[in-house]
């Protein structure tokens, strides 16, 4: 098994959080649950290299259970939220817990050969830039909190975000519904929650992250991932794939 993350061109880091690769090069299936982060991906799956789908997921609130076969690769692009306004251009509150296919030919991915993925990400660098390069100014409401969920980790209250970028909790709450299918603080739950999961790794289970006690932390991280914190830091089996592949800090 091979995973792999790749960082985004520095021009685009405000728009996605990093570019990633799965090759499951062993002779069995392999199975995973993969957790919430905050983020959503557009993923390319493969087989011996070859291209067969491509799809885009919207944000996860629970675990989802995932299955490799032997041969199978997966590319992705692990985007931050600010990209589905300035980047795909659309909403993904209707892909809430769930994925859509895209056509083959977006990003022109179906002309590309992914046996060397760093040519693949200098390409679509290019081409990302490109798109977001043709088009007016962003909303600065909108970056500054973007800004300040993913530098916070989600720690703040809404208002206390509201207060911060000058925009009402109403307005963000109405955004956050349309355009990803929840409110501000379930994404701030899920934020920290993920914040929290290289202390799990380490095997400490109080939460450095702006919770009001041990218990608080044990609920929200049993509601985003449907395990305890001590089921995590097992990990049997290396199930957890975000835990596997987490290095340490």
């Amino acid at each position: 098994m091979i995973y792999k993350e790749f960082p985004p061109g520095r021009l685009l880091a405000k728009f996605i959080k990093s570019y990633w690769w799965f090759d499951n090069s062993t002779a069995e299936k392999l199975d995973f649950t993969i957790l919430p982060d905050g983020y959503f991906d557009l993923i390319v799956s493969l087989e011996r290299y070859k291209q067969q789908e491509i799809s885009l997921t919207g944000l996860w609130t629970k675990p989802v259970d995932v299955s490799i076969e032997p041969g199978r690769q997966l590319f992705g692009i692990r985007f931050k939220l600010l990209a589905a306004d300035y980047i795909l251009k659309q909403k993904i509150s209707a892909i809430l817990n769930s994925e859509q296919v895209v056509n083959s030919g977006f990003w022109q991915l179906d002309q590309l050969s992914f046996n060397n993925v760093e040519t693949i990400i200098e390409k679509l660098n290019k081409t990302i830039f490109s798109a977001i390069s043709d088009q007016k100014g962003i909303d600065i409401r909108k970056e500054n909190l973007f800004n300040l969920l993913y530098q916070t980790n989600g720690e703040l209250s809404v208002d206390g975000y509201s207060q911060h970028v000058y925009w009402s909790s109403r307005q963000i709450n109405r955004y956050f519904q349309d355009r990803f299918g929840i409110p501000l603080k379930s994404y701030c739950k899920i934020l920290k929650c993920f914040a929290s999961f290289s202390s799990v790794k380490k095997g400490q289970f109080f939460p450095e992250q702006n919770y009001f006690d041990q218990s608080h932390f044990i609920k929200d991280m049993k509601e985003i991932t449907g395990n305890n914190p001590t089921k995590l830091f097992e990990n049997k089996n290396d199930r957890f794939l975000q835990l596997a592949t987490m290095e340490e800090k």
